[in-house]
């Protein structure tokens, strides 16, 4: 049985799907494009719905523990597979984020790459939000990537690659946009291939 979400949580879910725009016309139009959107990504618009819930469900059991672990650990779920990364203070955060993660309903899967590391600080955290900006616009700019169904995570020159890919021509192309960028170490990837026999199965 599915744990209801607390209000304002689900509020929280309908503003990221609907965009805050000024008059109900506007606001209409742009729940409908994030609709579409979403339509348009590999997994679907009732997977992407699940996945966002599934993160909310997350956040709502970090928020009850600590509010700090929402500010340094980052949730991407793609078809219940949940990556986490990011830099906590301490090794004890690290581990109950990952328990508190389990204990969200619809979790499939938990990739832990979160880092544990007390002395990052603003410069680690801008220079990582610049190399995730360039590749998005890079992915997003590119004709031969299907952008929409990339997600993509930066902690300390790592980059982490989550998503669906249409084949393995287009996993290639990104991972070598984020090889390409100052700054970035090494790419992990948990990107599957759209006809992947694992997709879909718990």
């Amino acid at each position: 049985m599915r744990t209801p979400l607390p209000p304002f949580l689900a509020l929280a879910l309908a503003a990221a799907l609907i965009p805050p725009l000024a008059g109900c016309v506007e606001i209409a139009a742009g729940g409908a494009a994030a609709v579409t959107t979403a339509a348009l990504e590999e997994r679907g618009l009732k997977a992407a719905v699940n996945d966002n819930v599934i993160r909310a469900r997350i956040l709502d059991k970090w928020i009850d523990h600590s509010e700090e672990m929402t500010r340094k650990v980052d949730i991407s779920v793609t078809e219940g597979r949940v990556l986490l990364t990011g830099i906590v203070p301490n090794q004890q955060m690290r581990l109950d984020a990952v328990r508190f993660a389990w204990q969200a309903d619809g979790v499939k899967e938990i990739i832990n790459e979160i880092q544990v590391d007390s002395s990052a600080g603003i410069g680690t955290f801008a220079r990582d939000t610049w190399i995730t900006t360039q590749l998005l616009s890079k992915l997003t700019f590119d004709k031969h990537v299907s952008s929409i169904n990339y997600s993509v995570e930066t902690v300390a020159g790592t980059v982490y690659l989550m998503g669906i890919a249409q084949d393995q021509a287009e996993l290639n192309r990104v991972q070598n946009h984020a090889r390409n960028l100052s700054h970035v170490r090494r790419v992990v990837t948990y990107v599957r291939l759209k006809d992947d026999p694992r997709r879909g199965k718990s």
